[in-house]
This record gives C-alpha cells, sequence and structure tokens, in this order.
C-alpha cells in the first residue's frame, strides 16, 4: 500500500509536546529545524514507530518548516518508517564484512523461519527484516540490530533464540 493512503491517529500527548519543547529549548528559537532528528524520534516513538505524511505535516507545522523539509529527512534515513512495521524489526547489517561471514543466508533463514520477504511484515505484526548499511560493528560480523541494541557474532541458533525471546517478551526495545 502506498504510503500515503495508511491513515494514523495523530496522539499529540501533553507528555510528547514538553517533550517537544524541551528539545526545541537547547536550540535557538529562529532555528526550530534543528531539532528535526531528536523531534521525529520522539513523534516515531509515540506512534507505532512510524510517520505518516499526516504526521510529518504537523512536525513541519510544529517547527515552523516546509514539509518537504520533513519528507527528505524521513525518505533519507533508515530509522524513519513511512508505514506501520513489524513490532521486533530485524535489521541486518549488509556491507562487506558482515557479508564475508554470511549474513544473506542469516536473512534468508530469518525470513523463511518467520515465512516473510525482507521488508514485509509478519501477518501477526510481531516481525519484519530489513537489511541496512553499516552498523559500525565490522568486528562482530555478522551482527543485527534489534530495537536499540546489536546482537552480534549471529548464527541460526542465535537467530531463533532471539525470535523466541521476542514471542516470549523477554526482548526489550528501547533502553529509554
Amino acid at each position: 500500500m502506498e504510503r500515503s493512503h495508511i491513515k494514523q491517529e495523530i496522539n499529540l500527548t501533553e507528555p510528547l509536546m514538553a517533550r517537544i519543547n524541551e528539545l526545541l529549548s537547547h536550540y535557538p528559537a529562529d532555528k526550530k529545524k534543528s531539532a528535526l532528528l531528536p523531534v521525529l524520534h520522539e513523534v516515531q516513538d509515540a506512534h507505532d514507530n512510524w510517520l505518516s505524511i499526516d504526521l510529518q505535516n504537523k512536525v513541519a507545522e510544529i517547527l515552523e518548516i516546509q514539509p518537504i523539509e520533513v519528507y527528505e529527512v524521513v525518505t533519507f534515513y533508515t530509522m524513519f518508517n513511512q508505514r506501520p512495521i513489524g513490532k521486533y524489526m530485524f535489521e541486518f547489517c549488509q556491507t562487506s564484512p558482515c557479508c564475508q561471514n554470511g549474513v544473506e543466508d542469516l536473512m534468508d533463514y530469518t525470513c523463511n523461519k518467520l515465512g516473510v520477504k525482507v521488508g514485509e511484515p509478519t501477518a501477526d505484526g510481531l516481525f519484519e527484516v530489513r537489511g541496512v548499511e553499516c552498523l559500525g560493528a565490522c568486528g562482530y560480523a555478522p551482527m543485527m540490530q534489534l530495537g536499540d541494541f546489536y546482537q552480534e557474532h549471529l548464527t541460526p541458533e542465535k537467530i531463533d533464540q532471539l525470535i523466541d525471546d521476542c514471542k516470549d517478551g523477554k526482548i526489550t526495545l528501547h533502553d529509554k
């Protein structure tokens, strides 16, 4: 489904707005755009980990910038999601050191185990597999990021354990 057709409830709660205002206080009043990245992170975290066009427009309004300035950032960085995603996003590093250590086979293994293709959430919305650029942990290849944490020296057995731990609610997604 094209992202512009997906509806999302915009819920700018009092605590979220307080956090946005606190972030804005770190920048000059006439440079609100400087807070774009941290504001997008906070807004995405508060909205099921994705940013609809309407929500991006709201961020532009808050920061007093043009909507295209938000779209450019959201479409550039892979950490911003433009559609609903799986609760547990397995982000596999796909650069040379990880590829030389078998990450592509592990991605295939994970997709087969979950019954999905790369970039497709499971039917229950619990999992999704994504390939990303360098995560900066080449010495721990093959590796992936799950939430805010790295999973290193991956094997099929470690993948199985991660999937089971996610299903059992043992994985914490954010360090906040």
